[in-house]
Order: structure tokens, then sequence, then C-alpha cells
């Protein structure tokens, strides 16, 4: 399980950030929320580059996800994983289901 962070950068890319409670204290505060929900993707799914839709938490419940970045950088994330996703400007970032199950996670928008 770990904490992530995906970041629009000053270069218009998205970027990873590794978190932690230790190294980012702030993440144990509570955040207004406006509502969850529950996602099912399919497996063999690939998302093109995307943007996301706000900021939001996303955790993965099962299945694993591989996030790809403009500069060829992937990343996979799998049950427990949870990314406060940020990247809502420039090219964004590409989403793959790579495991033989379907990807189910709960989406948490961040109230504005």
């Amino acid at each position: 399980m770990g904490l992530y962070r995906l970041y629009t950068g000053d270069d218009g890319q998205s970027h990873f950030e590794d978190q932690s409670l230790a190294s980012h204290p702030g993440l144990a505060e509570p955040q207004a929320t406006s509502h969850i929900s529950f996602v099912e993707v399919p497996a063999g799914t690939f998302m093109d580059w995307h943007p996301a839709p706000r900021r939001q938490y996303v955790i993965l419940v099962s299945g694993q996800l591989e996030i790809g970045l403009g500069d060829g950088t992937t990343r996979r994330f799998g049950p427990g994983d949870a990314r406060l996703v940020e990247d809502t400007t420039g090219q964004g970032h590409t989403t793959r289901v790579v495991s033989d199950e379907p990807v189910v996670m709960g989406i948490i928008p961040l109230a504005e």
C-alpha cells in the first residue's frame, strides 16, 4: 500500500510524488469532500492521454493499473494504493488496466 500524488508540473507534464504520513502530516488532517463513488473498469481497458477531471483521491480496491506519463515513465498501482490526482491541466496521463481482472476503485472528489 502506498500514498502517491499525480500533479502537473511547471513544464505542463504530469509527475509522480511518493508521499507518506511522516513526510506529509497534512494528509492525516480532515479534508473536505463532496461524495464517494466506486467504479469498475474492465480488464484490458486503455485510456489514452487525459488530464484528471478535478482534484480527487483514487483508491484501488482490486485489480492493477498502470499510469503512463509524457516522459515515458510508467508506474503500477494495486489494491490499497491511494493517489491524490491533481494533474487537471496539461497533457495528463494514460491509464491501463494490467490485471486479468477488472479494477475497482473508489473515487473521492475534493471539495473546492
